[in-house]
C-alpha cells in the first residue's frame, strides 16, 4: 500500500473459522463510509506451507492486507516474516493480547485452536437445553419425551423444573413429567422408558414443602393437595408407575440440587448414557 495505493484485497486469515478476526475488521471498516474492499476468508490455516499458499495468493492482489487471529506463536511469528519479506501487510489481531496475558498471568497460553469455536458451541449447546426445559416444563408436551435426553418423573414439588434447569447448563434436554392418579400417563413414557429417572421424597417432608407452598399462594393449608392422605395416594401411584417402567428412582429428600443432579445423572449413564444416546455431556 505504498504511495497511497488503494488496497486490493482483504484477507481474513484464522487457524479455526476466522469469525473473530472478520467481526474485528468489519467493526473497524464502517468508520470508512463508502469502503468497497473485496474481502476473503481464509479458514484453518496451521501450518508454514499454507502460509506459503495464501502469500501467493495475497501476491496477486497486491497491495493487500492480512487480519489474522493466530494462537501458535511460530505460526504467527513465521507469516509476520513471510508477509514482510513479499511486501503484504499483515495486521495480527491476537498475538499482542496473549502476549500481554501471558505476562500478566504468568502463565503460558495453550495455543489450540479452535477453543473459541468449541466454547461457543458449549455455550449454545446450554442455551438449547433450558429452552427446551422450559418449553417442556412440566408435562407441557408429551411429545417431548421422544426429544429429550432425559425424562425426570414424580409427583409435585420433587424438584423436577429446578432439576431440569440444572442438568441443562451440562447441555441435556431434560423433560419432565408430573404423575398423579388422576391424570394420564403418556404413552412415550412406557416407550421410551429407559430414559426416565423418577424422583421420590419422603410423605412428612412433601406435606411440609405443600404446605408452604400453599401458605405462599394464599391458599388454605387444609386442601386436598397438602394432606396426608393424599400425598400417601400420590406417591404410592408413582411408586407403582416406576415399577411398571423398571427405571432407577432417586430419593430427593433433605438434597441439595446438586446432589440430586449427581445421582440422577449416575443413574441415567447406567440405563441409557452418553455413548448409547448419541450425546456429549459435560460433566
Amino acid at each position: 500500500m505504498e504511495g497511497g495505493a488503494r488496497l486490493g484485497k482483504v484477507f481474513i486469515v484464522s487457524d479455526a473459522l476466522g469469525g473473530t478476526a472478520e467481526r474485528i475488521y468489519r467493526a473497524a471498516i464502517v468508520q470508512f463510509p463508502g469502503a468497497d474492499v473485496e474481502v476473503e476468508r481464509v479458514s484453518h490455516l496451521r501450518t508454514c506451507a499454507d502460509v506459503d499458499r495464501l502469500l501467493a495468493r495475497c501476491q496477486r492482489s497486491l497491495p493487500a492486507l492480512i487480519v489474522y487471529t493466530l494462537v501458535e506463536s511460530e505460526l504467527r511469528a513465521y507469516l509476520a516474516s513471510q508477509a514482510l519479506r513479499v511486501g503484504v501487510r499483515g495486521i495480527d489481531v491476537l498475538g499482542p493480547l496473549l502476549q500481554d496475558l501471558a505476562q500478566g498471568l504468568d502463565q503460558a497460553p495453550t495455543e489450540i485452536p479452535g477453543l473459541t469455536h468449541r466454547a461457543d458451541s458449549n455455550y449454545y449447546a446450554r442455551v438449547e437445553a433450558a429452552e427446551f426445559a422450559v418449553r417442556f416444563d412440566d408435562g407441557k408436551n408429551p411429545k417431548a419425551i421422544r426429544e429429550a435426553d432425559l425424562v425426570l418423573v414424580g409427583v409435585s414439588r420433587t424438584s423436577k423444573t429446578p432439576l431440569s434447569l440444572y442438568l441443562a447448563n451440562r447441555r441435556l434436554k431434560v423433560a419432565n413429567v408430573p404423575v398423579a392418579p388422576e391424570l394420564p400417563v403418556p404413552d412415550l413414557l412406557h416407550k421410551q422408558a429407559q430414559k426416565v429417572v423418577g424422583l421420590t421424597i419422603s410423605p412428612e417432608l412433601l406435606l411440609s414443602v405443600r404446605r408452604e407452598r400453599m401458605r405462599a399462594l394464599g391458599v388454605s393449608t387444609s386442601s386436598l393437595y397438602a394432606t396426608a392422605s393424599r400425598i400417601e395416594e400420590e406417591l404410592a401411584f408413582a411408586d407403582r408407575l416406576f415399577a411398571q417402567l423398571g427405571c432407577p428412582v432417586i430419593d430427593v429428600s433433605h438434597q441439595a440440587v446438586e446432589e440430586t443432579a449427581d445421582k440422577v445423572l449416575s443413574a441415567w449413564k447406567r440405563t441409557i448414557g452418553p455413548e448409547q444416546n448419541g450425546h456429549s455431556y459435560h460433566g
